[in-house]
């Protein structure tokens, strides 16, 4: 695991460059694996509100912000030229013409929602863009709703390492907080996305017969 701490006080006086570059390289270069986005926002708030580091909050929560932002568009960009010709392989058999209509029709459906809690989960916010990309997701409305999940997820974690970073025994335990933050930031973005999920497999099921039907087709 990476130790964020070390990294950010390794940059020294380019520590605004390299969130920059750790924050677009992790929305928008499909390396989400690699570089801990979330523990880098909630470091990085931390470090400048306790003035551990050279970067007001103000400008670090602006710069990972911006590079949030930026790395989507660059992922959507990603997707939608590398997309159509993974699709178009003679021989495609999970990357194929159908799984890019279902992809449209569940962007068309789900595609705002989607875009914004896609942020907050590790992994999801890198690869959701290049999905959007890849189905040709309306370029206005994924911009928009990009930019508005920009802002909660850099600014909103940022802000709360800075909030919470104050505070003398979560300066102390960083790594346990950071896990805890990880933990909640997951199960509160997954559970719209399992709700839905069961609310369409029991509309799927079958519905359960009257008593009083049975025994009528019985007689």
């Amino acid at each position: 695991m990476f130790d964020v701490v070390a990294i950010l006080h390794w940059l020294g006086p380019f520590v605004l460059l390299g969130l920059f570059v750790i924050i677009f390289a992790e929305c928008g270069l499909l390396i989400g694996v690699v570089l801990p986005g979330d523990p880098t926002l909630f470091t990085a708030g931390l470090l400048a509100a306790t003035a551990a580091i050279d970067a007001d909050l103000w400008l670090v929560c602006a710069v990972v912000t911006v590079a949030a932002i930026l790395g989507n568009i660059c992922g959507y960009w990603v997707g939608a030229k590398v997309g159509p010709p993974l699709f178009n392989r003679p021989n495609a058999k999970l990357l194929h013409p159908g799984q890019v209509e279902k992809t449209q029709r569940f962007f068309e459906k789900h595609g705002p929602i989607a875009i914004v809690l896609a942020r907050f989960i590790p992994l999801g916010r890198t690869l959701i863009t290049v999905v959007a990309g890849i189905a040709r997701m309306d370029k206005k409305k994924y911009f928009f709703y990009s930019t508005v999940g920009g802002v909660l997820w850099a600014t909103g974690v940022t802000l709360l390492g800075g909030l919470l970073g104050q505070i003398p025994w979560v300066a102390a335990n960083v790594d346990t907080m950071l896990l805890f933050i990880l933990f909640a930031i997951a199960t509160v973005s997954i559970a719209p996305i399992a709700a839905e999920a069961i609310k369409r497999r029991r509309r799927k099921q079958p519905a359960e017969a009257d008593p009083a039907e049975l025994s009528e087709s019985v007689s």
